[in-house]
């Protein structure tokens, strides 16, 4: 993935007790009572010593208590929200995790342990994650009892080799800018480790120990026609890689999903003299870049921008005079890959260009993400097969004229991100990929989603319709 402000998410599906002392450091008193456990050892991650400033409304002075501060305000959202008479306990630690100066792991969370058969379970012959189980049954199911969720986060983000340009934002305002918000990943995390997730192996299909995630009883694959705890170990692992062919079928999530997410999709409509066969209307990708494609927008010739130089990724520098005279005062078709999105579509506006379409580098959708206020023009993201298909009608431009025009529209009565019939799509790319896929909402939902793959900076902090369905699935699996 780019690095942008579109972070990979792993969601770590651990199975095995833990066993260790707890530390009690902070705790979110509400419908449910979420107590955080520092795991760190002394000087680093959540006792980490180094001075910092207040901001955004984070009153600590060291890194580490900024943190723990933090944890504990994404913890009272949590808490909030969910209803539960048992203590809901996660670990907490900071390590470095995988990482590069592109792109990086922010972090991990996930249940620790998975119970089926209890008395209160809502399903047979069914896993349920360790908190999910505790609530159901109104007593902890441990023996002995032990913390619910395990977490983990990125020590050394920020740091050389690991997306040094960006660094995590600690602040409790969700006012990053072009740091990566820590709460909103605490958010994304806790949920994992809540239930937001299955524990079946979507990539060999196999259920853990022969049996369905209560998860499993809402997946639905449209070309099996078949529920995942119905399917064959073979169906549910073409299923987990089925594009937009996996849906979630929970009463609570459907019935929200209007007053979420946008009807119609945006697309590009190319025509012109020098289309061709290219001429046809394209679902594209929606961006966190530039203003959102709510209607009829921009319309212009398409250009595309070559590389400047070899191994510097198309739009990854400023323009010279030939991709300037080029895009300028048309919408630019660059190529994904190398550098951030917000990069490549800083550089067109300069060059002049009133959009951008960013072309995928593999199979799948594309929804250029990044953050950059200063980028006025709108982006969108097409597909590998659909951008060699403008390509090709482009081959026959001049240097300054194309013939191959584009407008940015919304298209059709389907919400982003949901199937024809009004279902939730759930993330299946393909290839599969392991600790995103099956277990988060589909990146092409629009308006983003806390529970999408990546981490997007128009989030807010509400897990609530009308703006985000992450509490109505919970609802769904029997929170």
């Amino acid at each position: 993935m780019s690095a942008s402000k579109r972070f990979s998410l792993k969601a770590l599906l651990g199975a095995a007790a833990f066993a260790g002392a707890l530390v009690t450091t902070g705790q979110a008193h509400a419908a449910a009572t979420i107590i955080i456990n520092n795991i760190n050892a002394p000087g680093v991650g959540f006792n980490d010593p180094t001075p910092a400033t207040p901001v955004g409304g984070n009153t600590g002075t060291t890194v580490g208590q900024q943190r723990l501060i933090a944890f504990t305000y994404a913890a009272n959202i949590w808490g909030a929200t969910l209803t539960s008479n048992v203590p809901i306990v996660i670990n907490a630690q900071f390590t470095p995790l995988t990482c590069s100066a592109t792109s990086g792991v922010l972090g991990s969370a996930g249940a620790t342990q998975i119970f089926r058969d209890f008395a209160g379970a809502t399903k047979p012959a069914t896993w349920f994650n360790y908190a999910l189980a505790n609530k159901l049954a109104g007593a902890d199911l441990g023996a002995p009892p032990a913390p619910q969720i395990n977490s983990n986060f990125n020590s050394n983000l920020g740091t050389t080799g690991c997306l040094q340009a960006s660094g995590w934002y600690y602040g409790l305002d969700s006012n990053e800018g072009t740091l990566i918000d820590f709460v909103a990943v605490l958010q994304h995390e806790m949920a994992h480790g809540l239930g937001f997730q299955t524990f079946t192996n979507g990539s060999s299909g196999a259920q853990n120990g022969g049996f369905p995630a209560i998860w499993d009883h809402f997946l639905f694959g449209t070309a099996a026609g078949k529920l995942w705890k119905d399917m064959t170990n073979a169906e549910r692992a073409a299923s987990a890689i089925s594009v937009n062919g996996l849906v979630w079928t929970g009463a609570n999530v459907n019935a929200a999903l209007p007053s979420v997410l946008r009807m119609g999709q945006a697309a590009i409509v190319v025509s012109g003299a020098g289309a061709g066969s290219a001429v046809g209307t394209y679902i594209a990708g929606d961006s966190t870049l530039g203003p959102a494609v709510l209607g009829p927008s921009i319309s212009g010739q398409i250009m595309p921008v070559v590389e400047q130089g070899t191994g510097t990724g198309a739009g990854c520098l400023p323009f010279n005079d030939a991709n300037t005279r080029a895009v300028n005062g048309r919408i630019a078709l660059i190529d994904r890959g190398i550098c951030g999105f917000a990069i490549k579509a800083k550089n067109a506006q300069n060059a002049g260009a009133i959009g951008v379409i960013i072309v995928n580098n593999t199979t799948g959708a594309l929804a250029p993400g990044g953050s950059d206020a200063t980028v006025t023009i709108p982006v969108l993201g097409m597909t590998q097969a659909d951008g060699t298909i403008i390509k090709s009608a482009l081959n026959t431009r001049s240097r300054a004229r194309s013939g191959v025009t584009a407008s940015f529209t919304v298209v059709g009565t389907q919400y982003t991100g949901a199937d024809p019939l009004g279902r939730a799509l759930m993330f299946a790319p393909n290839p599969f990929q392991g600790g995103s896929s099956v277990s988060h909402f589909d990146s092409s939902m629009f308006r983003n989603q806390l529970m999408e793959p990546a981490i997007n900076p128009d989030l807010t902090q509400s897990v609530l319709p009308p703006i985000d369905l992450t509490f109505r699935l919970f609802q769904d699996i029997g929170w």
